[in-house]
């Protein structure tokens, strides 16, 4: 159910979030908040207006959330990652400026996480990005395949040191994304 059993350190936290421009977000979904350990640090950065919406599948963490996080910006959701675009939708909001997580993408079946790939290349806005917090490379080539930029870097600092993906949504990927989606529908 989660991917280390020591928490995520406050360096690889800060060098995750660095690149979000956030005086332009409205909303930023997290895939796997678990106890919340990102969860506060996006709260602590996002601006008035703004939404986070965590995604959880454990109903204990999305109650843990609910009883320890009191912040009218953040929705807590139990359900897949791979259904993002419904949840989403489901609050009002055609797509996310950043999604995060720390889902551990090597220990989930194969279908499952293309599945979830593909949902948040679809789920982001254009100039957006999924940023990913991993242990291993494994994420890569499912990023490569779903995003037009990617970037990553090793945090030592932590413990087992950390690997972080920045996979940018540009323009063109969405102009794609919209076209296969309409010749699907046809």
């Amino acid at each position: 159910m989660v991917g280390s059993v020591v928490p995520t350190s406050e360096i690889a936290i800060r060098r995750l979030l660095d690149p979000v421009e956030w005086h332009n977000v409205r909303c930023v979904v997290e895939y796997g908040p678990g106890t919340g350990v990102f969860t506060r640090r996006i709260l602590d950065r996002l601006g008035p207006q703004a939404r986070l919406i965590a995604i959880d599948t454990n109903p204990m963490f999305v109650q843990h959330l609910r009883r320890h996080i009191v912040d009218e910006r953040l929705i807590c959701v139990e359900g897949s990652a791979a259904d993002v675009e419904r949840i989403l939708a489901d609050h009002g909001l055609e797509a996310a400026d950043y999604i995060v997580s720390g889902l551990p993408f090597s220990t989930l079946p194969q279908d499952v996480a293309d599945e979830i790939a593909a949902a948040t290349a679809r789920a982001i806005r254009p100039g957006g990005m999924f940023l990913v917090y991993q242990y291993s490379r494994f994420v890569l080539s499912l990023l490569e395949r779903n995003f037009a930029q990617v970037k990553h870097r090793m945090v030592w600092r932590c413990v087992p040191p950390a690997r972080l993906f920045w996979a940018r949504r540009d323009e063109i990927q969405a102009g794609a994304l919209k076209a296969s989606e309409n010749l699907a529908a046809a």
